[in-house]
């Protein structure tokens, strides 16, 4: 059994019930100040535990202020991708004989070290992409959740090992048969790792999903190459942080290997070394699919746990309560700027009260102040790049011209150097281009239907299924939209936000369609199997 029950980190929310957010702004104050003495240095990648360095270097620049320089980090190459590969082959023979309790309690440890850091590694994280005090912090204690859930859940279940057997039968035969008369056998079902695997993170989550990732891979005994997104959109720095703290915990040298890198030269090497067993990769579905095709039609048989995006759907039934959908709403989609796969992008609601909820969720947005993240009062930060910002310009410019702006659409000038954009409601047709396509920017569509059918047929008609939300106190819509709504994560009558926010133990977090491959959810007591392959031993006794 588990030497520690699983709770989760809940730092906000702990602060908050005992009346000290005051000592939380505070911690995070200070940590801003902490953080930007470590901002401009050159940093190695890190392989074997050693100091790796490249001709070429990436310059990572804070979203928020292009000005300020986060660091210099190293421009890896196809060379480097494999002596970090060959790093964890080597790491490999060992950590997988390792114990799964002793894997477990290192990464214990680093929760607990991830703990002591939190508002430290939450400010450099607010640095980097942009986020709110709140959305950082929380981030954090995800990943703390994360390394300590997935502790348990291998101790819960013994490493995933079981036993069986046979008796003697009393009959012999002279040759063996299927079905025949045999000794007894003792037999040993047990999960056992397959090796490498290449971890490639998201801008978005830099520390939650790449710790989730990451931990769920090493501590079913597969050693790891880690690939921090490292072009366009930069989070290598706290890759950085999470390869220290790992090391400090006591993580051996090579089990986790830090590299940066464009995609398409590392991402392409991980796909198709044959030193790499794996991929778990989190972002776009055309660089998933990407590497997924690339592999399999160059013959490379790889384990593939990928979540590729969402489009996700909000339903506002004539039953529902307006206040609590339009916050939800607001919340998930306008909430770091639209810059999360599970927020809401799209929203059909009854007819008859579809006036009435727009000028709530109008009224919603139009209090959201934007600006500097790091400011306490700030909801919305800036977008994570200018590639960004010109999609959200190119979207608004498209629904002029097909369609509605009910609300927002304008670019921001804080007074910093970065890409501020308004929370933006726009009315289009449900065929237009901007219902369905991932947009990763504050826009999300309004359109109205008239029966519940009519809205869950709409919701399902997307390549997508990460997240959907239904806002309605029918009972009959409520068991009609969980028979037929085609999502992995789904929540109902959401106030706090409709479609974002899984809690680690709590809720799974799974794509279905083009969100996912395997249908099984981070977070959740599936999760941690598919770092695994099955192994049936049988010894006669």
């Amino acid at each position: 059994m588990p030497t520690s029950r699983f709770e989760n980190e809940s730092t906000y929310k702990k602060f908050a019930d005992s009346g000290k957010e005051q000592e939380f702004d505070s911690l995070f104050e200070h940590a801003i100040n902490d953080a930007k003495r470590e901002f401009g240095s050159a940093h190695p990648m890190y392989m074997d535990g050693k100091a790796v360095y490249s001709n070429e270097t990436l310059i990572e620049r804070s979203p928020i202020d292009s000005d300020l320089i986060i660091g210099k980090f190293q421009k890896g190459n196809r060379e480097h991708a494999r002596q970090a590969i060959a790093a964890a082959q080597k790491a490999f023979v060992t950590w997988s004989e390792l114990g799964y309790k002793e894997r477990a309690n290192i990464f214990r440890k680093a929760a607990d070290l991830f703990s002591k850091e939190k508002f430290r590694l939450s400010a450099i994280l607010s640095y980097e992409n942009g986020k709110s005090r709140y959305e950082s912090v929380g981030e954090v204690d995800e990943a703390i959740d994360f390394m300590r859930y997935y502790a348990n859940e291998i101790e819960i279940n013994k490493g995933y090992s079981r036993k069986t057997s046979s008796k003697q039968d009393v009959a012999k035969v002279a040759s063996g048969f299927q079905g025949a008369p045999s000794a007894a056998e003792s037999v040993t079902i047990s999960m056992k790792p397959y090796g490498v695997f290449g971890v490639l993170a998201p801008f978005n989550f830099p520390i939650s999903i790449s710790v989730g990732m990451s931990a769920a891979a090493m501590i079913t005994g597969n050693t790891v190459v880690f690939k921090p997104s490292s072009t366009d959109n930069m989070s290598m720095f706290t890759g950085l942080k999470m390869y220290e703290l790992l090391k400090q915990a006591g993580l051996p040298d090579g089990v986790f290997n830090y590299i940066t890198g464009p995609g398409s030269i590392i991402g392409e090497e991980l796909a198709s070394n044959d030193g790499v067993a794996g991929i778990a990769f989190t972002g776009s579905k055309s660089t998933g699919m990407g590497m997924i095709s690339s592999a399999f039609s160059s013959g490379k048989q790889k384990v593939f746990v990928v979540e590729m995006g969402g489009k996700n759907p909000a339903i506002v039934s004539k039953y529902a309560n307006l206040d609590d959908a339009a916050s939800g709403i607001s919340s998930a989609a306008f909430g770091f700027s639209g810059q999360k796969c599970s927020c809401t992008s799209r929203v059909y609601v009854h007819e008859s009260i579809k006036e009435l909820f727009v000028s709530k969720l109008i009224e919603k947005a139009r209090v959201l102040k934007i600006g500097n993240p790091l400011e306490k009062d700030v909801y919305m930060g800036p977008l994570i790049s200018e590639s960004a910002h010109r999609r959200y310009t190119e979207s608004i410019e498209r629904a002029r011209t097909t369609g509605r702006v009910l609300y927002g659409g304008n670019t921001v000038k804080p007074g910093l150097n970065g890409f501020y954009v308004e929370p933006t409601i726009i009315e289009v047709r449900h065929e237009s281009e901007l219902v369905h396509k991932e947009l990763f920017v504050p826009i999300v569509t309004i359109e109205s239907f008239k029966t519940i059918d009519e809205a869950i047929s709409m919701a399902n008609d997307v390549e997508y299924g990460l997240t959907a939300a239904l806002y309605s106190n029918n009972s009959r819509e409520i068991k009609e939209f969980s028979k037929r709504i085609q999502a992995g994560t789904v929540y109902v009558n959401r106030a706090i936000s409709a479609t974002t926010g899984a809690i680690v133990g709590l809720h799974t977090f799974v794509g279905w369609k083009s969100s996912g491959l395997t249908g099984k959810g981070t977070g959740s007591k599936h999760y941690l199997q598919q770092f695994l392959r099955e192994q049936s031993m049988s010894i006669v006794k």
